[in-house]
């Protein structure tokens, strides 16, 4: 009896998934860049909550209680941390978030040509011939996002490429998250809560409200993100 249970005994299955992910990166002084964070919550309440976030602390130097210091302040407005890169992991204890390699990086940096080339490359494309409701999120790395109808409040679309809705945008459209610095995103009727390309973002406060309700572009004019009339 004991030797058939062991032989009908099923090995734990393990399977991969990819997430995406925000990626902060900590600047000095780090209350002021705390400050930062929280005027982005001002503007748009509830946007990090729930979402996992990558803390990169290769352009800083913490010690190991400055990190937890860190963690404790980011855990106070609610913004979960996933995992830590670009630190030793001497400085990390057993309690903290794991340590991250291998990420793919959503930014291209100007001085690398060669990201920048294959960045640009052209993206693939994909068609959805219905709305996207609220909660839902449509996530497409590939390349270029086509909404044949309107995307809900507190729905996400997430491209590598640009971002085409044949209707209203309530929810958030991001673009260009694998480096594509040219995407763009076209709505036929503006009240979008985020809009950001290749990591620059402008929330619902942010946009121009003269351009509320109707037909719309963004686009990247250096490290600034442009919103204009569609016309």
């Amino acid at each position: 009896m004991e030797a058939a249970a062991k032989v009908q005994r099923q090995m734990v299955r393990l399977r991969g998934r990819s997430y995406v992910a925000f990626v902060f990166v900590p600047t000095v002084p780090i209350l002021d860049w705390l400050q930062e964070i929280d005027a982005t919550i001002a503007r748009s309440p509830g946007f990090f909550a729930g979402r996992p976030v990558v803390i990169d602390l290769s352009s800083v130097d913490l010690s190991q209680s400055g990190i937890g210091h860190l963690l404790s302040s980011l855990q106070d407005r609610n913004i979960r941390v996933l995992g830590i890169e670009g630190v030793e992991e001497g400085r990390l204890t057993p309690s903290m978030p794991p340590l991250l390699s291998g990420g793919r990086s959503c930014v291209v940096e100007p001085s690398a040509p060669k990201k920048a080339e294959k960045a640009e490359t052209k993206p693939t494309s994909l068609l959805l011939d219905h709305p996207v409701r609220s909660g839902q999120t449509v996530i497409f790395p590939e390349g270029d996002v086509t909404i044949l109808g309107s995307v809900g409040s507190g729905a996400e679309i997430v491209a590598g490429g640009s971002i085409h809705v044949y209707g209203a945008l309530r929810g958030r459209a991001m673009a260009g998250v694998n480096g594509h610095t040219s995407a763009r995103i076209y709505c036929q009727k503006i009240e979008a809560e985020l809009l950001a390309i290749d990591g620059f973002y402008q929330t619902a406060d942010d946009i121009d409200a003269a351009l509320r309700g109707k037909p719309a572009q963004a686009w990247l004019q250096g490290n600034t993100m442009r919103i204009t009339a569609l016309n």
